[in-house]
């Protein structure tokens, strides 16, 4: 559903459904089975069946007769309704593979009491019940595996299936969609100016795919569109959840929480009010380096950006029930996204990324929200070693990938990991842009005073030893010593 239906659409859907054909795969009715297991069962049938006709979501219906569609009326409650003590939703939402984003209504028609359970279709995988897939057949609900060609089919479906192209909301009105869009924040990040009349403005939503045209003159809006666009992601079942968190803590651990926002507009039409939120909860440094003498924040601007970007755009929207968080602590700040990179954490400044969400991306960099592919990451380590900052760590943690960024701390202060770390990223950093490592170099990223090459000496042995770099030439005279990323060994002869 689009947003918290009111009692008339709710009774609308249901006498919609009611009058579907008997046997139809995407819609179950029930009278007064209360029986959990059944229900699982039933939810992950719904939700692969829904995705292979193609439908939105899968319902299942209490208080309505099998065979005639009739509404007699239900005494099932699920706000009361338990498993082994534990509530019949949260027990659902544990023992499905992946979680689903469950929607329970219920509604008086007539008098009579209607349940319904709105299920969202299947994405990516097969949805399982307690470990076993379950299809429709018909009426009739059967383990998948019994039905290879019908498993076939669901996974030729994932394939070709994007996050991005799953509708958000179904079946809406003109004015419902220009209702829930930001529609001017589109044209105002693309600098075109606004079309006049309505149907120019859905033409042009319509041809980036953000909403797409449905039966009876009615629209889809497309996950795309909701979630750079929406007026308020909570509309959007299912996309709540991703938007992006940020939590203030006080110390350095997540003890105390001083803070605490969750974004409610898209991540286009929200994106420079979420940076700006976040700036102003950042302390200021008084840096003294290459960068003279100024009161900055604690954290480059330009980094920040950039990773806030990379993580709304480069999460699993797979990993229900969590979504992209950044979190500030007195020493560090991390930023965080669902999903396990695609490459190496260690890679990512000279390796393009690759994008789960190829339409997201493309559209951000339209809007002028990130940089172009594979410029970004190199940017937030030119800051940081502008700045001398300790340098930043990407990581995959679980089913989330991490990037921290540290406040400025003396070098005495950092210990091997950290130099260790930098003189990786230095070296990686010159590399891709044509350059070498040297000693002078890396005291410049450290601010080491020329008469101590001896300690620049020093944390290049410490890379060394740690094989996160190499010589260029082993058989140079030591004042000529270059460095290059342990990866770009493959390169060696053709430079």
């Amino acid at each position: 559903m689009s947003r918290s239906r009111s009692s008339a659409q709710l009774t609308d859907l249901v006498r919609d459904l009611c009058a579907l054909p008997a046997e139809t795969e995407w819609a179950e009715f029930k009278h007064n089975n209360e029986n959990p297991d059944e229900i699982g069962e039933y939810v992950s049938a719904l939700a692969n069946s829904a995705a292979l006709v193609d439908k939105p979501f899968g319902y299942l219906l209490w208080g309505i007769e099998d065979g005639t569609h009739d509404i007699v009326g239900t005494g099932f409650q699920y706000r009361t309704a338990k498993k082994g003590g534990e509530a019949l939703e949260n027990w659902l939402s544990r023992l499905l593979t992946p979680r689903l984003n469950l929607r329970f209504c219920e509604i008086s028609i007539d008098g009579k009491n209607v349940t319904l359970l709105e299920i969202p279709r299947a994405f990516g995988q097969p949805v399982q019940f307690q470990g076993q897939e379950y299809i429709r057949i018909g009426s009739q609900k059967k383990k998948l595996k019994e039905f290879p060609e019908k498993e076939r089919m669901l996974w030729r479906i994932f394939e070709g299936t994007t996050f991005e192209d799953l509708h958000a909301a179904s079946a809406i009105g003109a004015d419902d969609v220009l209702q829930m869009l930001d529609y001017p924040a589109y044209f105002e990040l693309l600098k075109r100016p606004l079309p006049e009349g309505k149907s120019g403005i859905l033409e042009t939503l319509e041809s980036d795919a953000l909403i797409i045209r449905a039966e009876g003159g009615s629209w889809n809006i497309t996950n795309l569109g909701a979630i750079l666009l929406a007026k308020r992601l909570a509309d959007f079942p299912g996309l709540g959840r991703k938007a992006m968190r940020v939590v203030v803590y006080k110390g350095t651990n997540r003890v105390e929480t001083l803070k605490e926002q969750v974004g409610a507009k898209g991540y286009a039409s929200g994106f420079e009010g979420l940076i700006g939120f976040i700036n102003g909860l950042l302390p200021t440094n008084e840096v003294i380096g290459k960068a003279l003498r100024s009161v900055v924040p604690m954290f480059p601007a330009l980094a920040v950006r950039e990773l806030v970007a990379n993580a709304l755009i480069h999460q699993d929207f797979m990993v229900t029930g969590t979504g992209p968080m950044v979190e500030i602590f007195d020493d560090r700040m991390e930023i965080s996204n669902p999903g396990v990179p695609l490459i190496a954490p260690e890679r990512f400044l000279d390796i393009p990324p690759r994008s789960r969400n190829e339409k997201l991306a493309a559209l951000m960099r339209r809007f002028g929200i990130c940089e172009e592919r594979g410029s970004g990451i190199d940017k937030v380590v030119f800051e940081i070693e502008f700045y001398q900052l300790p340098a930043a760590l990407f990581e995959a943690r679980g089913e989330s990938t991490i990037a921290v960024l540290f406040a400025q701390r003396p070098l005495t202060k950092m210990d091997k990991l950290d130099r260790i770390r930098a003189c990786y990223q230095h070296a990686s950093l010159r590399y891709v842009s044509h350059d070498f490592m040297t000693n002078t170099s890396l005291r410049e990223r450290f601010g080491i005073k020329e008469g101590n090459k001896a300690q620049a000496s020093r944390f290049i042995k410490e890379a060394l030893d740690a094989r996160k770099i190499l010589p260029y030439d082993e058989h140079a005279a030591p004042k000529l010593m270059k460095y290059i990323p342990h990866w770009a060994r493959s390169s060696l002869v053709d430079r």
